[in-house]
Parts: structure tokens; C-alpha cells; sequence
């Protein structure tokens, strides 16, 4: 027996999708999504508003922790429900439509599409080490301002970033087996450049001026520290401004941790996926998780704090092998964020495409994306999304330079993720409480994996999620403010498609 409680005929009859991947390809989806290019640059960010490596290596800690209690709790629903579209049918099944409607809306607004033009734009950033005429102000057409915050502009860098795009989102509609072939490939690719990172670091990066032996651990203030110049709108001091500091300083690894369950997006495409699909989701996020943190250990044990804390552009990687091994390390880096991104880019791509897929299976979105072609891939799903995050790094924020009142460009899905990660957490959650909520609701269903640690499991995450979805909204209500109303944006479009399906019917 399977959850039916508000399923539609047609939402888990995913015929033309082919169970084509095997255990060894979903687990690649896994790391693969997972590591792009924060672990490569977001502990800057994150040194910056802890002050400590003590507390940094701690910001990681606490989320993996979310990630692995998170791939617990999702395992049970994955093998319960292996249908395409993962939590858009887990929320479906445990809230109603609507619900799993505001997720898949979230989704292709800015949570995949966003995420895939980031990505994109640090392969393109990369690029321009080895490559400089792409660059962020080689413009190819020059800003045009829209309105007085915002300007579209096409630089060669956001024009490398759009091919990316098109390109991976071409090579993913020639069907699963291309798709896969490319996302294991570039796996291995950049996990073995991790790897070899974190064994640079680690046994030949360790000095006295490093973080490791020159700064206090878990003491910010004997580094300097002030929580007020950390975040100017914390109005508060002592342990509970750490305290805070500490859930912001979790939104970087959490970033660097997201899409751990893009191969939830594939349930339909998984073989035997009662097994194969617990199984990837928890190895791939025990993989990335020690990755993360060895890799920021090698961080600390190869440069001081204040080169974590300012490396240039972010890039505390590429920093850290500069460290160690000079201008070939820089050069070595940057072609492993190369590959790292582009594989990540690849599996966000590959799977985000199936939510819309179901969806639309669900006459939830535009019908045409609920269809395959001759290769057994969605590719008018696929299509769409390219699309969508293409014309996402064109738009550009606008704002003044503070040294010369000049004009300085930032990017509009940057802002946009820093919009949604509240409400994204909200959905994690929500996702998560579905074990719970499912396991009354459809006690019967066949569970072919259950969550270790039940009832514990699930409550430590909804618990830590509950607390950092407080702390960012309390540190800024305006910002969170926006990311729940982009959210709820789809609420008339979920209410106009609902009806126009309960009219069709």
C-alpha cells in the first residue's frame, strides 16, 4: 500500500521515465549536487562572523548534522514513495497539494534555477584564472539600468555561464545514460580533487602562523572578535551574540550541504530504489560531510585566521594551496573548482527537472513539461528550467561603491537565494516532520527503509531547523520577509491551475 490520500490518477505513473540508474550512479548524484563550489569559498564568510577556527570547524558540524539527520528521515519517504519529483510528492502526500505546489514553485523560482546559475557563474569565475578575458566587467553589452536598484548587463563571464547551462541542459535531454556518464565522470573528478586538497593541507600545510597554532579555538574575542562589527544588526553581546553568530554563520555550510536530496527528484529512474535509494543518500552525505570537514581543518592547520577570513574574493581554497604549493597550487585549484562545478551543475540539472516533471504530471504545471521525448528524458521540464536560470545571471543589483560612489554590480540570484534560504529551511523541515506526519496518516504503507532513531531523529532536525529558521529571521526580518512572500507568490497560481484542473475533470 502506498500514500493516496491526495495523489491524482496520474501522479505516480511515471511510465516514460526508465529505472535506468543503479546504486553506484544515484550515490554520484548525491555527492555530486552536494559539491559545487561552497566548500571552496563560503568559510570565509563564516570565519568572519565566528571568529574562531574552533567555531568554524563547529558551524560545519552542526551542519552535517542537519544533513545527515536530514538524509535519515528522507530515506524513509524515498523508499516509500520512489516516484519523480521527491519531496514535491513527499509534502504532497502529507500536507495536500498545495503544499508539495509551493515547493515545486519554490523550486523552479530560484531554488534549483537560482542554484544552477550560481553555479554556472563560478565555473565562469574560475575560468577567468586560467582565462582572463572572462571577467565580470568584460561586458559584451554594458549595464542598462532598470529602475535605480537593478541593471541587465552580459558580460563574457555570465555568457560562459549561460552556455553552461544550455550546454549540460542539452546533453541531459539526450537521455538518462549521457547524463549519468557525465555526472559519475566529474564525480570522482572532483571528489578526488577534495581529496587531494585536503591531503596538501593536512600534511604539508601545517605552520606556526597558521589558524591551528596562532589563534584561540573557541575564545573570538582573543582573536579580536566583535559581534557588532561581525553583524551590525545584532544588538546583543557575550555568549548569546555567539550563540546567534553561530546559526548565520551555518547558512554557508548549509548552502555548501544543500541538494543532498536532488536524487530524491530521480525516485522514478532508480533501480530497486527500497534499497538503492536509503542507501545513496546516506553514504553519499556521510561522504561529503567528513570531506567538508577535513577540508576545513586543512583551512585552519594551513592559514591564519585572518587569511580565512579575507582571502581574496572568498577563494580560502585557492588561498591554501597558493599557501602550500605557490602559483601551481592556484592554478591546480581552479581547475578543480572547474570540474567541481561543472559536475554540480550537471546533477542539479538532471534532477531539479523531474520535480516540474511530476508537477506537471499532476497538471500542476504547463502540460507539456509533463511529457518525454524519444530518449526517455523530460526535456521540455529540462528546457524550461535552462531557460529560467540563463535569464537569471543576466540581471544584476545595483549598488554604490562606497569608495568612489561609482556604480557596483552584484547578481539578482544572489540576492534571491539570500531571500529564500528561510522559507528553503521551512521546506526541509516540513519535509522531515512528513515522517512523522505520514506514519499516522498512512501507517500501513509498505516502508521498506524506516529512520533509524525515530522519533529522536527526525525531532533533533526539526528542532535545529525550527531555531535557525528564528535566528535568520530575527537577524533579518526584511530579508526572510521577502523570501516567504516570494514563497507564497504561488499560492493564486497553485489556486488558478487547480482549478482550471478540477473544471477540466
Amino acid at each position: 500500500m502506498t500514500p493516496a490520500t491526495t495523489k491524482r490518477p496520474e501522479s505516480d505513473q511515471s511510465h516514460d521515465l526508465v529505472r535506468a540508474l543503479g546504486p553506484l550512479d544515484a550515490t554520484t548524484i548525491v555527492v555530486g549536487s552536494m559539491i559545487g563550489s561552497g566548500i571552496f569559498i563560503t568559510s570565509a564568510e563564516s570565519a568572519r562572523l565566528i571568529g574562531s577556527p574552533g567555531w568554524l570547524l563547529a558551524a560545519w558540524a552542526l551542519a552535517g548534522l542537519l544533513t545527515i539527520t536530514g538524509a535519515l528521515c528522507c530515506a524513509e519517504l524515498a523508499a516509500m514513495m520512489p516516484s519523480a519529483g521527491g519531496p514535491y510528492v513527499f509534502m504532497r502526500e502529507a500536507y495536500g497539494p498545495a503544499t508539495g505546489f509551493l515547493y515545486g514553485w519554490s523550486v523552479f523560482l530560484v531554488i534549483q534555477t537560482g542554484t544552477i546559475a550560481a553555479v554556472a557563474v563560478a565555473f565562469a569565475k574560475f575560468l577567468g584564472v586560467l582565462v582572463p578575458s572572462v571577467a565580470t566587467d568584460a561586458y559584451l553589452v554594458a549595464p542598462i539600468r532598470i529602475g535605480s536598484g537593478y541593471a541587465v548587463s552580459l558580460s563574457t563571464e555570465q555568457l560562459v555561464a549561460v552556455l553552461l547551462i544550455f550546454l549540460l541542459t542539452w546533453t541531459n535531454t539526450r537521455g538518462l545514460e549521457l547524463g549519468k556518464l557525465v555526472q559519475n565522470t566529474f564525480t570522482f573528478a572532483k571528489t578526488a580533487a577534495l581529496i587531494g586538497l585536503i591531503v596538501v593541507g593536512l600534511t604539508l600545510g601545517w605552520k606556526a602562523t597558521s589558524a591551528a597554532y596562532s589563534a584561540s579555538w573557541w575564545n573570538p574575542w582573543a582573536n579580536g572578535w566583535r559581534p557588532d562589527v561581525a553583524e551590525p544588526a545584532l544588538q546583543s553581546s557575550g555568549a548569546f551574540a555567539l550563540i546567534v553568530l553561530l546559526g548565520k554563520a551555518m547558512v554557508g555550510p548549509l548552502f555548501a550541504q544543500s541538494a543532498w536530496n536532488n536524487v530524491t527528484f530521480t525516485g522514478s529512474e532508480v533501480r530497486d530504489p527500497g534499497r538503492n535509494l536509503p542507501r545513496s543518500l546516506l553514504a553519499g552525505c556521510a561522504i561529503v560531510v567528513t570531506l567538508y570537514l577535513l577540508a576545513n581543518l586543512a583551512y585552519v592547520a594551513t592559514l591564519s585566521l585572518p587569511q580565512i577570513q579575507h582571502a581574496p574574493q572568498n577563494r580560502v581554497a585557492v588561498a591554501a594551496m597558493n599557501a602550500v604549493l605557490g602559483a601551481p597550487g592556484t592554478v591546480l585549484m581552479a581547475i578543480a573548482i572547474l570540474i567541481s562545478t561543472f559536475g554540480c551543475n550537471n546533477g542539479l540539472i538532471l534532477a531539479g527537472a523531474r520535480v516540474y516533471y511530476a508537477m506537471a504530471r499532476d497538471a500542476l504545471f504547463f502540460r507539456r513539461a509533463g511529457v518525454t521525448n524519444r530518449f526517455h528524458a523530460p526535456a521540455a521540464a529540462l528546457y524550461a528550467q535552462g531557460i529560467w536560470a540563463a535569464f537569471l545571471t543576466l540581471p544584476r543589483t545595483v549598488v554604490a561603491n562606497p569608495a568612489n560612489g561609482s556604480p557596483a554590480y552584484g547578481n539578482v540570484y544572489t540576492q534571491l537565494l539570500e531571500y529564500i534560504v528561510a522559507a528553503d529551511l521551512v521546506f526541509y523541515v516540513l519535509m522531515v516532520a512528513a515522517v512523522i506526519v505520514l506514519r499516522r496518516k498512512a501507517a500501513q504503507a509498505e516502508r521498506p527503509y524506516r529512520t533509524w532513531g525515530y522519533p529522536i531523529v527526525p525531532l533533533i532536525y526539526i528542532t535545529i531547523g525550527v531555531l535557525l529558521i528564528i535566528d535568520l529571521a530575527w537577524l533579518a526580518p526584511w530579508t526572510a520577509g521577502i523570501g516567504f512572500v516570494i514563497v507564497m507568490s504561488g499560492l493564486p497560481v497553485f489556486l488558478v491551475w487547480d482549478r482550471r484542473t478540477r473544471l477540466a475533470s
